[in-house]
């Protein structure tokens, strides 16, 4: 070691070690969660693929289905009823960079007293207003297949907006928030909903389909720059310690 350069005290060279010692243990951990969060990822997908290959059931199956506990989320259902195309309800949302609303509407389920919201699909920004796509409304009885979403029972995240009803502009999907300003009974509204399938309605939107089953995967990304990070780390602490080692004084012979 050069004589002109100060040595380090035998604490500052503890403290060092023990605090880049540490340091790589978190970022091996920080890799291995990653890690544990690709597998829960990849396990996730594969379920949601499974789901929505399913035969469709009928909404009373789905909601008794709910009713006793059961994931419910992506599972085909086919249902008939009747929109109330006045009660559409709108949630900003892009398609292919374009932006616009999903458009969710509610359906009285034949025969019977409750209703659901549906997501019909995507229309452009300047389509909120139903009178500018009348072609695409559906009056009297229809048929329709989807796949029944659970909806979230509070704000998914604290950056995200509230929900706007007085404006009719949403942000999460709260179907409490949906039915509110309608002349809907509470306890008559499914607290769930359905995303219509695939396909565009007549007069071309809105477009349904719109479910992302694609859920974003990026833990590997992740998994390898903490492990990169970590490699580094160790990379040089061994130089650190390589250095202390050619520095110290070697013992007098005999």
């Amino acid at each position: 070691m050069n004589e002109s350069q100060p040595r380090l005290s035998r604490g500052r060279i503890i403290s060092i070690l023990v605090l880049g010692s540490a340091a790589f243990a978190v970022l091996l951990l920080l890799g291995s969660w990653q890690l544990e969060r690709m597998a829960w990822k990849e396990g996730l997908l594969s379920a949601i693929a499974q789901r929505i290959q399913k035969p469709a059931q009928t909404i009373d199956d789905i909601r008794d289905a709910r009713d006793r506990g059961e994931a419910i989320d992506y599972d085909p259902v086919a249902l008939r009823g009747r929109f109330d195309h006045s009660g559409e309800r709108y949630f900003l949302a892009t398609r292919n960079g374009e932006a616009g609303w999903h458009v969710y509407t509610p359906l009285q389920i034949e025969g019977s007293d409750r209703w659901i919201f549906v997501n019909r699909g995507f229309v452009p920004y300047a389509m909120k207003d139903p009178a500018s796509r009348m072609a695409g409304n559906p009056v009297g009885t229809m048929d329709l297949t989807g796949l029944a979403r659970e909806a979230p029972i509070e704000k998914p995240g604290s950056f995200l907006p509230d929900n706007d009803p007085s404006q009719n502009v949403f942000f999460w999907r709260s179907v409490s928030d949906m039915a509110k300003g309608l002349s809907l009974p509470a306890d008559k509204v499914l607290p769930f909903f359905v995303d219509a399938g695939p396909g565009a309605a007549e007069g071309g939107y809105p477009i349904g389909g719109v479910t992302v089953v694609d859920l974003p995967n990026n833990h590997l990304q992740y998994a390898i720059t903490w492990f990169s990070l970590a490699a580094a780390l160790f990379v040089m602490l061994a130089l650190f310690v390589r250095h202390l080692l050619r520095g110290r004084p070697r013992a007098p012979m005999g």
